[in-house]
């Protein structure tokens, strides 16, 4: 019988972007971000399904009953909150909560996500999650400018 110790670690991530669209545009470009549009920081596909009601989930979809969950619809209150909760892309003991916020400022508005998980947070995990959420910002950001520009 092989025994090691694990630590308990923390993770906590800030980003927040002032983005000029009105919240219903940027609501909507989270969740199809969070959708079909869903792609890797390498700009890879990486199609997810969301179920946006409360207890809805956030997954990815294999086919054949195959696929991953990744996460809980905790809150929804479109267009200005969404929080998910559940493991996202940690496949060990861990949980994690997203918050993504908007903010009605004038003609613009603010986005802020933060996410914070516990749990046995992998080193890789700790330094990759920051490259992750960049991704997830830039990709928010073109599927805003592509629907302003469709209007």
């Amino acid at each position: 019988m092989v025994t090691s110790t694990a630590s308990v670690e923390t993770l906590e991530v800030l980003k927040q972007e002032v983005i000029a669209a009105p919240p219903e545009i940027v609501f909507e470009s989270i969740l199809e971000m969070l959708g079909p549009a869903s792609e890797m920081p390498d700009g890879t596909p990486f199609p997810m399904k969301i179920e946006p009601w409360p207890g809805g989930r956030w997954y990815r979809d294999l086919g054949n009953n195959a696929g991953h969950f990744w996460a809980h619809v905790q809150v929804i209150k479109p267009p200005f909150l969404l929080e998910l909760a559940g493991p996202l892309f940690m496949s060990y003991p861990a949980i994690s909560h997203v918050q993504y916020r908007v903010t009605a400022e004038g003609t613009q508005c603010t986005l802020k996500i933060q996410h914070k998980a516990i749990g046995l947070i992998s080193p890789e995990h700790r330094t990759g999650v920051h490259e992750g959420w960049e991704g997830e910002m830039r990709l928010i950001r073109r599927l805003v400018d592509k629907k302003l520009k469709s209007r």
